[in-house]
């Protein structure tokens, strides 16, 4: 029983690391899409001598990347709060799988000793069998 929790608790830990991983690379595609929208925000200009209505244009496309860009850090912000949740519940699934696993070392313990105190028994009687013999 205690193998099958902590088998359990093994494979819960597996998939929370799975997790873990998605999250960051979602958080990085996150982190580069934000720098190259304000790169293109730095770099994006009009003729100089063109029409007004460019300049207009201009803006309205510079402000909708700024909108995209606020999004995309309420997004980021809350991947990092879903990460910090499965990091904490990834060290939470690590102590109990290193309890369970601590109990089948101790469980191991106990029947190596029965064993031997099966061998010993054995041995102390076939000892007393052979004096009284002999």
């Amino acid at each position: 029983m205690i193998k099958k929790l902590y088998e359990l608790k093994k494979t819960q830990v597996d998939r929370k690391l799975m997790e873990k991983g998605q999250l960051m690379s979602q958080i990085d595609a996150i982190d580069t899409e934000l720098s190259i929208t304000q790169a293109k925000i730095n770099t994006t200009g009009v003729q100089p001598h063109g029409a007004i209505s460019d300049f207009t244009i201009l803006q309205m496309h510079k402000n909708s990347m700024k909108l995209h860009m606020s999004k995309l850090k309420v997004k980021k912000t809350n991947l990092q709060k879903k990460y910090e949740v499965v990091v904490n519940e990834l060290i939470e699934l690590q102590k109990e799988s290193e309890q369970f696993d601590y109990l089948l070392q101790e469980e191991k313990k106990q029947k190596i000793k029965a064993v031997l105190k099966a061998e010993e028994d054995a041995a102390a009687e076939y000892m007393q069998s052979k004096y009284i013999r002999g």
